[in-house]
């Protein structure tokens, strides 16, 4: 199985925010996520085009469980993932694991899973998202 690796830097295009009431800073957030990459190698469907995810996190006091879908688009294809971690409140980072569901083009078999993390970027709302896994054509 070909190892890959990339880093993406990604921003948040919206987010909505309710507040649970049960305890204090719980909340849960629904988000939209947008990239481009950082470190990143062209393999067989070509160039980046376009990365976008939305998520569901589960927050008390900063820290918590989230999850969701990302699609990653290319000049010859697409990758569909589907991902769950988890956001350490001391850090601020969130680390965790994704597994990829759907495939077009030269992708359409794709057959992957890996490990994430997710760190602050340089402004707010910006993040940067380090992946790197196996898969199979």
């Amino acid at each position: 199985m070909p190892h890959r690796k990339a880093s993406y830097r990604i921003i948040v295009v919206r987010r909505e925010a309710l507040y649970v009431g049960d305890e204090p800073d719980h909340s849960l957030m629904l988000t939209e996520m947008e990239g481009a990459p950082i470190k990143y190698e062209p393999g067989v469907a070509g160039k980046f085009v376009s990365r976008r995810s939305v998520g569901f996190h589960d927050r008390k006091q900063g820290a918590g469980p989230m999850m969701g879908y990302a699609i990653t688009t290319f000049e010859d294809g697409a990758v569909y993932s589907r991902f769950d971690g988890k956001r350490d409140a001391k850090t601020k980072v969130t680390t965790g694991t994704w597994k990829t569901y759907k495939g077009t083009g030269k992708l359409k078999k794709i057959k992957g899973s890996g490990t994430f993390t997710v760190k602050a970027g340089k402004a707010f709302g910006e993040f940067v998202l380090d992946m790197e896994g196996e898969y199979t054509l």
